[in-house]
């Protein structure tokens, strides 16, 4: 299977089938494969951004109860995993550098104002605007960020159809069309491309999915393992780069 020209694959919530999801080690292992972006999803929290996607501590911390039921200190003495702890976004941006593409997915109320600021802020120290992305579910969330913010690149995430045209194109002005691997299909291409929007497909972790979204003439994927798509699509070898991934 061959990549074809300008198919971009992202990392969903970095390399997160190799690392915990949301933290550094699964932002630098997707680095190590090559993945062209990165996702992550951010949350508003204590006066900062954090790298973390569930309103509740259980699922990927051994904390218990609401994010924001404990204080900045003790949220970042939490195992999120292997030993990692919950990043500020911040501290994924470093750690990419202004070459890696970033898909900042923002989770919760408040996120836009804060993440404008901080585009802003790598922008003016040499990050270029199209090397950022700003995706959310939260449409009037997204709508902030762009009269905020109009240079930051948007993209739409959908779960259901139809989608909203009008809304992508005049409220948000996005760039591209974020849908899951359930719902898409030629004729959603088709129209999306005639709107000028890119599709992208989550989540794609096997090769047959692959196979079929590719062939409907979709644009790039969302995968929990970038290697093993890279990997399908002619690029390094997975072992190589869980190796890559561990040196620091």
């Amino acid at each position: 299977m061959n990549r074809t020209p300008g198919f971009t694959v992202i990392a969903h919530r970095g390399a997160s089938a190799l690392a915990p999801e949301n933290t550094l080690a699964a932002m630098r292992l997707a680095a190590a494969a090559g993945a062209d972006w990165v996702e992550v999803d951010v949350q508003f929290v204590a006066g900062t951004l954090l790298a973390f996607h569930d309103t509740t501590l259980e699922r990927t911390t051994n904390g218990r109860g609401p994010l924001t039921a404990l204080p900045l200190a003790a949220l970042l003495q939490l195992d999120a995993g292997d030993g990692e702890r919950i990043p500020f976004l911040w501290e994924i941006i470093e750690a990419l550098g202004p070459e890696r593409g970033l898909d900042i997915e923002l989770k919760g109320p408040g996120t836009a104002a804060a993440v404008a600021a901080l585009v802003h802020r790598y922008v003016h120290l040499g990050w270029h605007y199209s090397r950022f992305l700003v995706s959310s579910f939260d449409h009037a969330e997204l709508a902030r960020l762009h009269r905020l913010a109009p240079r930051i690149p948007v993209g739409a995430l959908v779960s259901r159809l139809p989608v909203d045209w009008g809304t992508l194109q005049r409220r948000l002005d996005a760039r591209s069309l974020h849908i899951p691997l359930a719902l898409v299909n030629k004729v959603l291409v088709r129209q999306a491309h005639a709107r000028g929007l890119r599709v992208l497909v989550y989540t794609v972790d096997e090769r047959r999915h692959l196979a079929r979204v590719r062939a409907m003439g979709i644009d790039g994927v969302f995968s929990n393992d970038p290697g093993r798509v890279l990997g399908w699509l002619g690029g390094k070898a997975r072992d190589e780069l869980r190796v890559a991934g561990r040196q620091k």
